[in-house]
């Protein structure tokens, strides 16, 4: 059966995916520990991308790229915020040829931000801007097949086939010109544009992702043009996150070690579309993954390098601290058979504790939250209820969905006398809301009434 038939060549291209190939792990250094993983580095201008370099930070211009003055004082703004490059939708001639003048206006200027032009459809376009820009984005679901059509159906590896020796004869010309002027490539496959080939054998799916992106790099590769990386972007961060583990176990088992741009493609506006992100990428910056990102939200472009930078950050610490033994005190443990499973992606069950154990109250089956407060957070109590997502009538909080499952005591617990803090942890133990806090603090409040 084709179903049949696409398993086959999904298991021929993956030669013992859950276990690694050479000994690593199927797509992080360490299962305990944030490691980051080791990466050759891709050159945008004079911007390294890779493990050897600090996590860059890069979004997007929201201007007509054709409107030149408004796309120059934008891109100001943007690398004034702390971008280490922009990137600009060129649609067509017209814009390519405006990436011309942006690039000799930034540099007059004092501006030597590297561009990256955004090709969708029009391989044109794409050589064409190769003359002014530094990196080209180029999206495998549409570069090739352009409009889609799902008249023809794709079953077997045999029809499959067919359609790459399009992408060689489509690809080539740019790979071409990129290796002759330096210029670097991100393969940007989206989860909401496969081509029609892929979605009719692949189907919607992480996997039809991480194919459609090989082949582009197999181009490339066979014109040993190796300065490009990869992205994996949906706007649904589960998607996201298995399409870039699943892409590095891909990786590690061809000895692939080409740098990651991560991102949550559309992620919207305020806390959403912060929140998603931060899931999405944040995560994969735990596996020791990632090389670059966008923080991607429908707001002015320079409002994203804040959040941007923040996970940046977050996650060199998490990987800086596994270096020093951070971890070490946490003892060992061994992982169930489908917890790094790649072909599926399903929620961890565990059994919370009987209900007369301690603990209870705190441990949520489905995902525990604990918050950390300090001393001084006890003293706005409505303040602090609101902070933890509970809801406060006449000053007493409800424990609802969104409510944090405990709150952990950071510092000193407060005093015998310290009423006011004690009635806030009170109201929120009877609402549902556990109270854990280190028990030395608890024998020093202790030892101080005495």
């Amino acid at each position: 059966s084709a179903a049949a038939a696409r398993q086959q060549h999904r298991a021929a291209a993956l030669p013992d995916v859950e276990s690694g190939a050479a000994g690593t792990k199927p797509y992080c250094v360490d299962t305990t520990r944030a490691v980051r993983r080791k990466t050759s580095t891709v050159w945008v201008r004079d911007v390294g991308i890779g493990s050897e370099h600090p996590i860059r930070l890069q979004t997007m211009t929201t201007t007509p790229t054709h409107d030149v003055k408004a796309t120059v004082d934008q891109i100001l703004r943007i690398e004034e915020a702390g971008a280490d490059m922009v990137r600009l939708t060129v649609q067509g001639k017209r814009e390519a040829d405006a990436c011309g003048a942006i690039r000799e206006s930034l540099l007059s200027l004092g501006s030597s931000i590297p561009l990256v032009a955004d090709i969708h459809f029009s391989p044109k376009a794409a050589s064409a801007v190769a003359d002014h820009v530094d990196k080209i984005r180029v999206n495998p679901g549409n570069f090739v097949d352009g409009a889609k059509s799902f008249d023809e159906v794709v079953s077997t590896p045999e029809q499959y086939a067919v359609g790459r020796e399009r992408i060689v004869e489509v690809l080539s010309p740019l790979v071409l010109k990129c290796k002759e002027l330096g210029r670097a490539m991100r393969i940007g496959t989206n989860h909401g544009s496969l081509s029609a080939r892929v979605m009719s054998y692949w189907g919607d799916s992480p996997r039809g992702m991480v194919e459609s992106a090989l082949e582009f790099a197999e181009v490339c590769r066979m014109h040993d043009y190796h300065n490009f990386l990869f992205s994996m972007k949906a706007s649904n961060p589960v998607v996201m996150v298995q399409a870039y583990r699943l892409l590095v176990a891909e990786m590690n088992a061809r000895g692939w070690d080409y740098p990651l741009h991560l991102g949550v493609t559309e992620a919207g506006e305020g806390e959403d579309g912060r929140m998603k992100s931060a899931i999405g990428i944040g995560a994969l910056l735990n596996d020791g993954l990632g090389d670059t990102i966008r923080v991607s939200l429908t707001e002015d472009p320079e409002r994203e390098l804040l959040p941007c930078s923040t996970l940046a950050r977050v996650g060199r610490e998490a990987q800086d601290t596994s270096s020093e033994g951070y971890y070490d005190a946490i003892p060992g443990f061994a992982e169930s058979p489908e917890a790094r499973l790649l072909e599926t992606f399903t929620r961890r069950r565990g059994t919370p504790p009987d209900e007369s154990h301690p603990l209870a109250p705190a441990v949520h089956r489905d995902g525990t939250v604990v918050s950390a407060v300090r001393a001084e957070d006890l003293a706005s109590p409505d303040a602090l209820y609101a902070a933890l997502g509970a809801r406060s009538v006449l000053g007493m909080p409800f424990k609802d969905v969104a409510t944090a499952d405990a709150v952990y005591l950071r510092g000193a617990a407060p005093a015998a006398d310290d009423k006011e803090a004690r009635r806030t942890l009170r109201r929120l133990h009877d609402a549902g809301v556990a109270v854990l806090a280190d028990a030395d603090t608890l024998d020093d409040a202790a030892a101080a009434t005495t």
